[in-house]
């Protein structure tokens, strides 16, 4: 088990969450996405609002399809 694992299972189960029930692999490609093709500081807040989201009821992958779809076609930024 990696640190991330351990972490995610400890974090989770602080929040009273199924670790399993935890899209680790999804959220940090969505987190990849939008560092990459927005701006790093987007990745984090990109993590959040995909758990708003997703506590709203949302599927996950939808939501990491639509962020990732939306970071992927974002303008480069301005040199």
């Amino acid at each position: 088990m990696s640190d991330l694992d351990r972490w995610v299972t400890k974090a989770a189960e602080e929040l009273g969450l199924d670790p399993s029930e935890v899209p680790v692999t999804t959220v940090l490609a969505v987190a990849k996405d939008v560092a990459h093709g927005v701006v790093r500081p987007g990745a984090p807040v990109s993590a959040y609002l995909m758990g708003l989201a997703v506590g709203r009821g949302a599927a996950p992958a939808d939501v990491a399809d639509r962020l990732s779809d939306l970071a992927n076609s974002w303008p480069p930024a301005a040199p």
